[in-house]
């Protein structure tokens, strides 16, 4: 005989009650770039705009990136870290597959047996688990969770090839997700466009990251728009009524390229964190917001649409109320 099971309650919703972040010490200009490669720093900054970047020192790790973020986390939002249950760290650069990091970060943390899994959505991945902690908080799964970026991309990266070691920086992000009545992150729209996968990849476990810049450029500005809209459509909220906007900080063409396409109100505050930053990956989106709220620039209760994409090639959006 067939029977249904019972299910959780979980509920209403989600809110992020505070970030963190960790951005190395070590700062890498375009001027130094160009001493060791043909370019220089008016190209870098025409093609892409960066003007610099955060390099990781040899003794830093994509953990110890990751613990730095969630510990300012956690301070931010006033949760202990003995109430997370769930423990997300998404990012593209951890040195091996095995073990994943999150059950270590969690435990540098003093956090007790949570729920803890990496996630590879790249640039995207900050998204991508921002809405897992969400959905598994809605379903009855977690009641806590803490969502981390975090890339060391210097370890991919070929510091001899002018196509990539002008544009990635390490460092990493982090919020505090919790259950709320009033729900503060929005229904995710993400998808992939897997037929050019390709376009950003590592063939191999000695290889270095290889990508076609204009392929992603081209897809970016044209395809992710509609997206965008649709995530504002399903939280409710106007695209005219965001207050903040975070893209992945990928190359900031892309993101001018967006606010031209899209009918954003003309006070709108946009995420430039990849002028010093540069491309951090899955890191990028919670670096930005958290540079943001420092500055003023992102307030609470702040209305913020945040959207991720890259390599896979993939994106997810949501909007969500800044704490």
């Amino acid at each position: 005989m067939s029977r249904g099971l019972s299910l959780r309650k979980g509920a209403a919703g989600a809110r992020i009650l505070g970030f963190g972040d960790y951005r190395p010490r070590r700062i890498v200009t375009n001027d130094e770039i160009s001493q060791r490669v043909d370019t220089t720093d008016e190209w870098i900054r025409t093609r892409v705009g960066i003007s610099e970047r955060r390099f990781a020192g040899d003794d830093e790790s994509v953990v110890d990136m990751s613990v730095a973020a969630a510990g300012k986390a956690l301070a931010t939002s006033g949760v202990l870290a003995q109430d997370i249950d769930t423990v997300i760290v998404a990012t593209c650069s951890a040195p091996a597959p095995i073990p994943g990091l999150a059950p270590e970060v969690a435990h540098r943390l003093a956090i007790s047996a949570p729920g803890a899994f990496d996630l590879n959505a790249a640039c995207a991945g900050f998204c991508y688990g921002l809405s897992a902690a969400a959905d598994a908080i809605r379903s009855g799964s977690a009641r806590y969770a803490l969502v981390i970026g975090a890339e060391k991309l210097t370890d991919w990266t070929d510091q001899d090839d002018r196509g990539t070691c002008i544009i990635f920086g390490d460092g990493a992000g982090a919020a505090v997700v919790a259950a709320s009545d009033t729900p503060g992150v929005g229904p995710v729209v993400w998808g992939s466009d897997g037929e050019k996968s390709r376009a950003i990849s590592v063939a191999g476990r000695s290889s270095f990251m290889t990508m076609d810049g204009r392929a992603v450029y081209r897809w970016a500005t044209t395809q992710l728009a509609d997206s965008a809209h649709r995530a504002c459509e399903l939280a409710g909220v106007d695209i005219g009524e965001i207050d903040v906007f975070v893209p992945h900080q990928a190359n900031l063409r892309i993101v001018d390229s967006m606010l031209r396409t899209m009918k954003f109100k003309d006070d709108v505050a946009v995420a430039r964190d990849i002028v010093y930053s540069g491309n951090t990956s899955s890191a990028s989106i919670p670096l930005a917001l958290t540079a943001m709220i420092e500055r003023g620039e992102a307030k609470t209760g702040d209305t913020a649409l945040l959207l991720g994409f890259g390599a896979g090639l993939t994106y997810a959006g949501q909007v969500i109320i800044c704490p």
